[in-house]
């Protein structure tokens, strides 16, 4: 299933830079992760540490919800569900040029480099969304 989506969240999906993730836990509670993700081809690409808890979660429950940061008053909201995956088969993050650009001034603030953001971050998890809230104007 494809989701229709304006050109408005289209390009918020290119630029927005801190998405969060919740995944569920063993005993039931959201779980949200801030995250960095590249969307291509109707999906989020998200890097992740190996032993971060959220692959733990996802490999139990693989149901998963992505939601945009409000605005200031919390009247813009966009949120997406979907089914994550892990993706052993997916590119490294420095074998995607556009997604080091993307946040090339945040992995500098970090004190990493790509090479080092490849190697700790080096777990691909894939989120295809198959519903979408979106709540005010964006």
């Amino acid at each position: 299933m494809t989701l229709q989506l304006t050109p408005q969240l289209e390009a918020r999906l290119q630029s927005e830079e801190t998405v969060w993730l919740t995944t569920v836990n063993a005993n039931g509670t959201p779980f949200p992760t801030p995250i960095w993700f590249w969307w291509e081809n109707g999906e989020f690409l998200i890097f992740s540490q190996p032993q971060a808890l959220k692959l733990k979660n996802i490999r139990r429950n693989p149901q998963v919800a992505i939601n945009f940061n409000t605005d200031v008053t919390g009247e813009i909201v966009v949120v997406f569900w979907g089914e994550a995956r892990i993706d052993p088969d997916a590119p490294r993050s420095i074998d995607l040029p556009a997604y080091i650009e993307k946040y090339r001034k945040l992995i500098d603030l970090i004190g990493f480099t790509p090479e080092k953001l490849a190697t700790e971050f080096s777990t691909a998890i894939r989120v295809r969304p198959t519903k979408v809230r979106v709540q005010g104007e964006h």
